[in-house]
């Protein structure tokens, strides 16, 4: 693992080789969150997604990784505003549709439901709420439902024991679903 680690470091900083090597060895784990957000229901291919992602991460400015899970957490992030964007240039108007975030847990594994596209707008924009009170909450939110991360993975990475984001995810979720009840009762 130390070299994925030293491999994404080179990456970032401009090693061509090393870009290469680091993608062929971690292309099936980004294929695996890409398709996770896919099912959330993105009008895109998976490996689009993936290389969109990469290509997002590879040209982005000032970016320090302390980890793989740190660059995996980058990455599900990076493809969310991907899907999102792409959302919203193919939706110009919102539509019906329910999804209880609750069921959040549930919509971890991949064969779980998928959720509409406007659904998918309303819970972005409602995560955008959530960041502006909770900024943790949503790093926590993105890392389990889009990223599929277990909550074991996610407590080192965000330096807090588990029970403080079992406790965290129950908040989020509520907050979620109480703002998406909201967005399916506007016109």
């Amino acid at each position: 693992m130390g070299d994925i680690t030293e491999w994404l470091g080179q990456a970032f900083s401009g090693d061509r080789a090393a870009a290469d090597r680091v993608f062929s060895r971690i292309y099936q784990d980004l294929h695996a969150i890409a398709a996770r957000q896919l099912i959330q229901g993105t009008p895109m291919r998976t490996t689009s997604l993936v290389h969109d992602c990469w290509l997002r991460l590879v040209r982005a400015e000032h970016v320090e990784m302390s980890s793989r899970a740190h660059f995996f957490a980058l990455a599900a992030r990076a493809m969310r505003q991907i899907a999102i964007d792409r959302l919203r240039r193919q939706q110009a108007e919102k539509r019906g549709g329910g999804l209880d975030i609750t069921a959040l847990d549930g919509m971890l594994d991949v064969a779980g439901p998928s959720i509409d596209d406007s659904r998918l707008l309303d819970l972005d924009r409602a995560l955008g709420d959530l960041e502006a009170i909770d900024p943790e909450a949503v790093r926590l939110v993105e890392l389990r439902f889009f990223a599929g991360l277990p909550l074991e993975q996610i407590a080192p990475l965000l330096e807090v024991s588990e029970r403080t984001l079992k406790r965290r995810w129950r908040t989020a979720r509520a907050f979620l679903h109480r703002q998406l009840e909201v967005a399916a009762h506007e016109p």
